[in-house]
């Protein structure tokens, strides 16, 4: 099965801003430079091709979490429900990009002509297998395997690399929610939430059973009553221990991706290091 990379117009540049790389396992002062580098390289590169490219810091909002498996703060439940004051934060950042903006500003040819500058013309050229065995494919050319070529050297390793790494979360989210303790876990959790007024199996079916778009009272009441059980319960316990299990487990098993991706990294910095001085020589 072969499943392609594709892009919508719209969101194609914006998108880009959030970095060409894997998920990093360098430290965090070097991923954030090696991000810094790629979006130095995708700048360059969209000019050369006669496009403009902003490098603007991702959108960011105070507060801003993930929860993979269940709402288990209840502070936080409790003064942002499920966080669509956050989203709509986000939102309105991303609407307001300067890079969403000039793609939009462009005529119709043109926009084409700058999605393919950024992604090569076909999804075709750099194929990768990822753990699941589905094929995934993108083009050798365009300025995003540019990005890959410029500071990681050859572009299918990196995309080898990247596919297997980036899989890693969702795999590991995967295997959480099959787990026998975690779906024996969420038995006492329906319980409690039933006892607040709501019927559902598990965190998703609790979300999703609510018809249309809830009052934002009625999302941070039912987000406190998730939060609530999934500590009273144990639900949040057993969900923390397997994922630090399976995260230990995916690491072991695709170490050597790990170990690619970090020696890749690590060979990148100095030339990251180069390009940041030269565009700005006075820092």
């Amino acid at each position: 099965m072969n499943r392609t990379s594709t892009t919508t117009l719209l969101v194609t540049l914006a998108a880009l801003a959030a970095g060409c790389a894997a998920q990093p396992t360098a430290p965090a002062p070097d991923a954030q430079l090696l991000h810094d580098a790629e979006q130095l390289v995708l700048r360059d590169c969209m000019a050369k091709a006669g496009f403009e490219y902003r490098i603007t810091p991702p959108p960011s909002v105070p507060d801003q979490r993930e929860f993979l498996y269940v709402v288990d703060d209840v502070e936080w439940a409790r003064k942002h429900g499920y966080g669509s004051d956050i989203q709509r934060r986000l939102d309105a950042f991303r609407a307001d990009d300067p890079n969403q903006r000039y793609l939009r500003s462009l005529p119709a040819d043109r926009r084409t002509a700058a999605v393919a500058a950024a992604n090569g013309t076909k999804p075709v050229g750099l194929t990768a297998k990822a753990p699941d065995g589905l094929t995934v494919s993108r083009s050798d050319q365009g300025c995003r395997t540019e990005v890959f070529r410029e500071l990681y050297g050859d572009p299918q390793t990196w995309f080898q690399t990247s596919t297997t790494v980036n899989a890693l979360k969702a795999m590991r989210v995967e295997r959480v929610n099959a787990d026998p303790a975690y779906v024996a876990a969420l038995v006492p959790w329906s319980s409690c939430v039933h006892s607040a007024g709501y019927d559902a199996k598990n965190p998703t079916e609790l979300r999703a059973g609510q018809p249309g778009q809830l009052a934002f009272a009625d999302e941070q009441r039912m987000a406190v009553a998730e939060a609530d059980c999934a500590v009273h319960t144990g639900l949040a316990a057993t969900a923390k221990a397997l994922d630090a299990r399976y995260e230990t487990e995916l690491s072991h098993d695709y170490q050597a991706a790990l170990d690619t991706q970090h020696r890749l990294q690590q060979a990148a910095l100095p030339h990251a290091r180069d390009l940041l001085r030269q565009d700005n020589p006075d820092s």
